[in-house]
């Protein structure tokens, strides 16, 4: 079985392009932030590689911007090319069956509003916790939970 779930934030605005018989698709990279951190106590990321195809891209390229969060379902594709000095180049993409926008406008703009965008070239920013505080202090005494909501 080959399928891929991504959760992170695109690099750049997708731009749409059309194959020669005229079939919108665009090329994207999303950032995504490994689940542990290195020795130095970072959290690297990597940037993977997307394609999609048709009426996704169009909207893909409609609605999202560099920094949105998106979620990616898809499959890995694999190739390779010689280039132009006739050296054999490896490709690594995922063919996104489902792009989910996984946050508002108005979220997506405020996050531009709040914060100076990613700079994917450098450090990318974590909303890491550490163990000594509580994430939840400010809640209050209890949690309740609709059993509504557990169906």
């Amino acid at each position: 079985m080959n399928r891929v779930m991504l959760v992170g934030r695109l690099t750049a605005k997708p731009e749409l392009r059309y194959t020669g018989s005229n079939v919108p698709y665009s090329r994207f990279t999303v950032a995504v932030n490994r689940t542990f951190s290195n020795n130095n106590g970072e959290r690297e990321t990597d940037f993977i590689n997307c394609v999609i195809w048709r009426k996704q891209a169009e909207n893909v390229c409609n609605y999202l911007d560099k920094g949105s969060l998106v979620s990616v379902e898809g499959r890995i594709q694999t190739g390779s090319y010689d280039d132009k000095d006739g050296n054999k180049r490896y490709t690594t993409d995922v063919v996104a069956d489902s792009v989910q926008f996984l946050e508002s406008r108005s979220q997506a703009q405020n996050r531009s509003n709040d914060v100076t965008p990613y700079d994917y070239q450098g450090d990318v920013p974590t909303n890491d916790v550490s163990v000594d505080e509580d994430p939840f202090a400010d809640f209050g005494d209890s949690v309740s939970i609709d059993e509504n909501f557990l169906d």
